[in-house]
């Protein structure tokens, strides 16, 4: 984590997150943010601790018992940081694996904006989204299952814009941004297979940075996979530094 980034900073960053994904449902719980649904999101169903500091054994037994009673597999999103060695280690002792390394990349909307330049114009930004933005969800090389999931639950954030670069009447590069807790937030990017390498990216994190500096946002934060080089290549261009990594914890059998 950065020195300069402060606790408030973590906890707003985490409930602008939940918000973003717009689970069916969320409790708070001993500092902890709890979000249960029934979709492929991880974000939108996995347990988030809003501060750093040590969690005990008997926390995670209330946070189990939560998930338990609603029939859904306990899972925690927790970051990389010192404090929870301890419960790291309670959770394998329970069984839990983990998977998915992810990065919390923090920018500037005006850097972010920039990242388009030479690259064309800048994507449409639409208050909802389009049938043609959520078809790029479900094209060849996306998980049709999990694309379904991401646009419903993208979709259904109260508040959130919606960026498309279109050609020939198809959307070939989207993405979604959020706004809440003093922070933007970038969202489900997407470039179909077939345009990639062609800087549509860049057009959609432009379009997204111009409708931000509208409404006053300065600050923004995106989520992508520590093994995404590609995306994170494009991301350190847009002027997005990582503060934490945090991993999926899930518990490999429950109770059912």
């Amino acid at each position: 984590m950065s020195a300069a980034q402060s606790i408030p900073d973590i906890e707003a960053i985490e409930r602008a997150t939940v918000a973003a994904v717009s689970p069916e449902a969320s409790e708070e719980l001993d500092g902890w943010l709890l979000p249960f649904d029934g979709g492929t999101v991880k974000r939108a169903k996995s347990a988030v601790p809003l501060h750093r500091s040590a969690v005990d054994a008997a926390t995670l037994d209330r946070i189990e018992d939560r998930y338990d009673s609603r029939q859904a597999a306990p899972a925690l999103r927790l970051a990389d940081a010192d404090c929870f060695d301890g419960l790291r280690a309670e959770l394998e002792r329970r069984h839990y694996v983990q998977d998915n390394p992810t990065c919390v990349q923090i920018g500037t909307v005006r850097q972010m904006r920039q990242v388009a330049n030479g690259a064309g114009s800048m994507a449409d930004v639409d208050r909802t989204p389009d049938d043609a933005w959520a078809a790029l969800f479900l094209g060849e090389g996306f998980d049709p299952v999990d694309g379904a999931h991401r646009v419903r639950s993208l979709a259904r954030a109260k508040g959130s814009l919606y960026a498309s670069v279109r050609e020939n009447g198809r959307t070939v590069a989207a993405g979604a941004m959020a706004f809440g807790h003093g922070w933007a937030s970038v969202h489900g990017m997407r470039t179909d297979k077939a345009h990639r390498g062609r800087g549509l990216a860049g057009r959609v994190l432009a379009g997204l940075a111009q409708a931000a500096l509208a409404q006053g946002f300065e600050r923004v934060f995106l989520q992508v996979d520590a093994q995404n080089h590609p995306a994170l290549s494009l991301y350190r261009r847009a002027g997005f530094q990582t503060h934490w990594q945090y991993r999926y914890w899930q518990r490999q059998q429950w109770p059912g």
